[in-house]
């Protein structure tokens, strides 16, 4: 196996907040959406939890974004590259076929590109549209629907309403298809790890590849 440095700690710990953010958000979503399991009401303790959780989520995506921004970070690793697009047959008949045949991923992550064509878009659809999406229509809930005292008609409110579901359902198949992804490592946990560790295994390299240290790390290739 070779490491390679992947993780930087400020956006590991950002991933994990995050994850636990988008958890307690859908959870308490689905809790008072369903019907017959509770109600709009301001002494529901789910309701609360979601407002919370949901003024988390827009600091965490705006650290995000401030962070990405100012490190280049966003455009690296999240922009879709022309060169991207020609790999997309091949990711995609890998995760549909090779996988189970236990060939190895077309894709290697570098420092310099950690993400493939389709965690690109995946992440980025996420990232950039739907949380923003989210995070906006959820402070619309906030505030009550009001902008200057005035109450919002009522079909805005509709519309406002269908936009900041449709971000839940969103986030959970993000979530069920990220964890089962986080699994396809050369083993269950490498992913896992990686995000706590900042190192990912990768398959061994031909010989005389060394491995990527970290900023500041002299540590060699095991």
């Amino acid at each position: 196996m070779r490491r390679v440095y992947l993780h930087p700690l400020p956006l590991r710990i950002w991933h994990w907040v995050n994850a636990l953010l988008v958890i307690l958000l859908l959870a308490t979503g689905i809790h008072f959406r369903v019907p017959g399991i509770a109600s709009l009401w301001p002494h529901n303790p789910s309701l609360g939890l979601h407002k919370w959780a949901g003024i988390g989520m827009t600091a965490s995506w705006l650290f995000w974004l401030i962070y990405g921004l100012a490190t280049g970070h966003v455009v690296r690793h999240y922009a879709l590259r022309r060169q991207d697009l020609t790999g997309i047959p091949g990711l995609m008949r890998f995760y549909l076929l090779s996988i189970f045949r236990g060939e190895k991923s077309p894709f290697r992550p570098s420092p310099e590109a950690k993400y493939h064509a389709l965690q690109r878009l995946a992440y980025g659809t996420v990232m950039v549209i739907f949380t923003p999406i989210t995070v906006v229509t959820g402070l619309f809930f906030v505030s009550g629907f009001r902008i200057g005292g005035e109450m919002l008609p009522f079909d805005t409110i509709k519309t406002i309403d269908a936009l900041h579901v449709t971000g839940l359902y969103v986030f959970a198949l993000f979530l069920v298809t990220h964890v089962y992804m986080a699994t396809t490592g050369p083993t269950v946990f490498s992913h896992v790890r990686a995000m706590i560790t900042g190192y990912e295994e990768e398959q061994d390299e031909p010989v005389g590849q060394e491995e990527t240290p970290a900023p500041g790390n002299t540590e060699t290739r095991e």
